[in-house]
């Protein structure tokens, strides 16, 4: 750390006096899945669901961080671990400002997420939003699949860049089978024990 930087973190407003205003703990969902998966939409639909059941919440999107924070940026896998740095440092600062951070990015590797689990903590809580290749190629709601199929787009990840599936999930959602809500519940269900304050 360079030694004209001096950190004032002790003398901020502390993580806890946060979490007593907004009467609820704060943790970082990390949505991982292939493109096409559903993460987008089941972000949007849990951050309603918690704000209708009284939680304060923030989904931060892929295709929104990429066109702000990390516009500077490109999709090599350099790129894209950088990419996820960044958010988790983001996201880190939303967790102590008591917030619960949604987070809905490919992620492609385990080396990534773990990075990301290693920089926010024991607040990390990784949601695979799991969609087979071929049902994500199918939807394509973006064009990208057949943008990557022609060409257009190289290194796309489940074409010709790879993805790593989680292997130890905290909470697993099947996209091909279950509905948003559905997918939405299971994961509410799961960390509401997390947020609550008694």
């Amino acid at each position: 750390m360079s030694t004209n930087i001096h950190p004032i973190f002790n003398r901020l407003l502390q993580r806890e006096d946060r979490e007593s205003l907004l009467h609820q703990r704060s943790v970082v969902l990390w949505l991982t899945g292939l493109s096409g998966s559903g993460k987008s939409t089941i972000a949007l639909e849990l951050e309603r669901k918690l704000f209708n059941e009284g939680f304060m919440a923030q989904v931060l999107d892929g295709d929104n961080i990429r066109s702000g924070i990390n516009k500077n940026l490109g999709f090599s896998l350099e790129d894209r671990e950088e990419n996820i740095r960044r958010i988790a440092e983001v996201s880190k600062l939303y967790v102590n400002s008591g917030i619960i951070t949604i987070n809905s990015f490919v992620s492609p590797t385990l080396a990534i997420r773990a990075k990301a689990r290693e920089i926010i903590g024991k607040d990390f809580v990784e949601v695979y939003v799991n969609a087979p290749l071929e049902i994500c190629e199918k939807r394509d709601v973006k064009g990208l699949y057949k943008k990557a199929r022609s060409g257009k787009i190289i290194g796309f990840t489940g074409i010709d860049s790879p993805y790593e599936p989680p292997q130890y999930a905290d909470v697993e959602v099947f996209t091909e089978n279950q509905s948003v809500s559905q997918s939405v519940l299971k994961i509410y269900n799961f960390i509401l024990p997390m947020i609550q304050i008694s």
